[in-house]
């Protein structure tokens, strides 16, 4: 079972930036093998897709952003600690939400086409959230 624990949240000030961290543990799960993304969500409304990052089968990771945080926002992982990094930098108001970190086995056409961003739905690994306010 694959555990997921996210940690980095808290006030920023706005044009500063966040830097979140998505921690896996859990027991029969190979972490290379799982596409992970960011999510955030505020009340009333749905679940919004912020980045993601494919597994690390091949060599080559691919990445994908939304367009309120693209140009803005790096998304990283170390398979040797089993986490991924979220940097986003010129936050705004809008930015705040509560984030959450999210695994799933899919394929790098699922991360290039926008589709695990879009469907979070079908995604079966969620941590439990960090909220993020963005105030001064």
């Amino acid at each position: 079972q694959l555990q997921l624990v996210e940690s980095g949240g808290g006030l920023v000030q706005p044009g500063g930036s966040l830097n979140l961290s998505c921690g896996a543990s859990g027991s029969g799960f190979t972490f290379e093998l799982y596409t992970i993304g960011w999510f955030r969500q505020t009340p009333g409304k749905e679940r919004e897709g912020v980045s993601c990052i494919s597994n690390s089968v091949t060599s080559v990771s691919h990445t994908n952003y939304a367009d309120s945080v693209k140009g803005r926002s790096t998304i990283s992982r170390d398979n040797a600690k089993k986490t991924v990094y979220l940097q986003m930098n010129s936050v705004n108001s809008e930015d705040t939400a509560v984030y959450y970190c999210a695994a799933a086995l899919a394929s790098a056409s699922d991360v290039l086409s926008g589709y695990f961003l879009l469907r979070p739905d079908v995604i079966k690994y969620w941590g439990k959230g960090t909220l993020v306010t963005v105030s001064s």
